[in-house]
């Protein structure tokens, strides 16, 4: 261990009460509505810190293992955060923060270096710091895209729900665009309802779709044949007058599919297909 490697961990360890509040009151300075649970974040910093340099790691390449308990600290700082709500440069402000600190603990100790020694001291510090920054920014947007993935297929899976209309008939309503994704989750949800369920019909409402282009017409198209492969039927319904006119426009070919204008059409098409008949009280 250097001899400014060897000042700070004498630093982290000795002082390291001081360094903490010091820090703590620094980053409220900086932005005092983000700094939550600080105190216990700043200790197990300061802690994984001071075990990589006592450690030997090198301050001028932090992506090495010997970084690799600090490094776990910060990524769970970044991810609590995130989920909290806050903003990645919330995190770095909050890491940023402790360059004071440290700085003016060492100030104890500058009689101990000479002219050259404590601008690399500095610079050490500053470079460190920095990097700490930097690799909480980074994890922080690793975890916040996490988040907004899982929220998504949450959403994709809360806005494709199959519905038992009736013994034999399932209906799925749709609601907003229809991409490669999100047909290919109709599909396994279709289909697995179609297994557990025993339903020989299923009603695709297409209502709340805004607009029919091709694509969207070849993802309705690859649900019905992988319906028909299950040995399901299928009926679109929700075909307003603008989806029709556009269909025919777009040269669309829906023949052999049973299509209605409304979610009540179908359910009638479909009781009529599997074999139930009604008849009104009067």
């Amino acid at each position: 261990m250097t001899q400014i490697a060897d000042l700070v961990v004498s630093t982290l360890e000795n002082d390291a009460a001081a360094v903490i509040q010091e820090w703590l009151t620094e980053a409220k300075a900086g932005n005092p509505t983000a700094i939550r649970t600080a105190s216990a974040d700043a200790a197990q910093i300061v802690a994984a810190l001071a075990k990589a340099l006592r450690a030997g790691a090198d301050a001028n390449a932090f992506t090495d293992a010997q970084w690799s308990e600090l490094h776990g600290v910060l990524s769970d700082l970044s991810r609590s955060r995130a989920a909290q709500g806050q903003s990645a440069g919330d995190t770095s402000v909050f890491v940023l923060a402790l360059k004071k600190p440290l700085l003016t603990a060492l100030q104890a100790h500058i009689a101990r270096l000479d002219s050259v020694q404590l601008p690399a001291l500095f610079w050490e510090l500053t470079r460190l710091v920095d990097s700490m920054a930097q690799y909480t920014v980074s994890t922080f947007q690793a975890a916040r895209e996490s988040i907004i993935v899982r929220q998504q297929e949450e959403l994709l899976e809360l806005s494709t729900p199959v519905v038992k209309l009736w013994d034999g008939i399932l209906a799925l309503p749709i609601i907003g665009t229809l991409d490669s994704h999100r047909t290919q989750i109709v599909m396994e949800t279709l289909l697995q309802k179609i297994v557990e369920t025993g339903s020989e019909l299923a009603i695709i409402d297409i209502t709340g779709v805004p607009t029919v282009d091709t694509l969207v017409a070849q993802h309705l198209l690859k649900t019905v044949t992988a319906l028909r492969l299950m040995g399901a039927d299928c009926i679109i319904s929700g075909i307003r007058p603008q989806i029709a006119q556009t269909i025919v426009h777009l040269g669309i070919d829906l023949q052999g599919i049973a299509t209605k204008a409304t979610l009540a059409d179908a359910l009638a098409l479909a009781l009529q297909k599997t074999g139930w008949q009604f008849s009104r009280q009067h």
